[in-house]
């Protein structure tokens, strides 16, 4: 699992985020956010808040983005809220990043499934080419990141890179997608196989005619 510890809040890290503030487009959206709760309820918009302010820091950083602490005290005062709410959250949940992290976020499910399905295999071709886990590369390209469980059980192993999941794959099909982030391509995000989604690699395996209509089965005996 990735440690949930933030990057010290040093003299330079205050000298170069104190002056945080919402871009003029991530200030409407942050007021559209923050008006879909009652008032006195704006604490219910702290999630999205905390995510919109580490997209606007992967912008300005050209990263998967992070939340320096000064960042997090802005967003707290604009929510009037006491800073030490949104550490807790913060800290609670692996979207957000504590620390700064490369342009491609990688994070490896390492939890039963995938393990079992061949994880080893996704970290050898994450080592391959010179990624460590807890790391970024030295050309800022990659963070490496075990993690647990990301939901896709059915399409293991499987890892999400900022916004998307690549599944099923392999040592080599990892190695292409991290091969073509590299250079600057957008590879095909899921399955790396022939299936659609969690369907069974090849097409359906059973009622076969619901994949071509909407077959009614109902009446026929079993």
């Amino acid at each position: 699992m990735a440690e949930r510890t933030f990057a010290p809040d040093t003299p330079e890290l205050r000298a170069k985020w104190s002056g945080f503030a919402w871009s003029p487009a991530n200030a409407k959206a942050a007021a559209d956010i923050i008006s879909r709760y009652p008032e006195g309820r704006q604490q219910s918009a702290t999630l999205p808040l905390l995510d919109l302010a580490q997209r606007q820091v992967g912008a300005e950083t050209n990263t998967q983005g992070w939340l320096p602490i000064p960042v997090i005290e802005y967003v707290a005062a604009h929510l009037d809220l006491p800073p030490v709410r949104l550490l807790e959250v913060a800290t609670f949940y692996t979207m957000y990043n504590l620390a700064p992290v490369g342009r491609f976020h990688v994070q490896v499910c390492g939890t039963t499934p995938c393990m079992l399905a061949g994880s080893d295999d996704v970290f050898a071709a994450c080592k391959a080419r010179g990624l460590k886990k807890g790391h970024t590369t030295l050309d800022g390209l990659f963070t490496l990141t075990e993690v647990e469980c990301l939901g896709a059980c059915t399409n293991a192993p499987m890892v999400q890179i900022n916004d998307d999941n690549y599944e099923d794959l392999t040592e080599d099909s990892m190695g292409m997608v991290l091969d073509a982030l590299a250079r600057g391509e957008t590879p095909k995000p899921g399955p790396q196989v022939d299936r659609q989604t969690s369907c069974p690699q090849g097409g359906p395996t059973s009622l076969k005619k619901m994949a071509e209509r909407n077959y009614d089965y109902r009446g026929q005996r079993a």
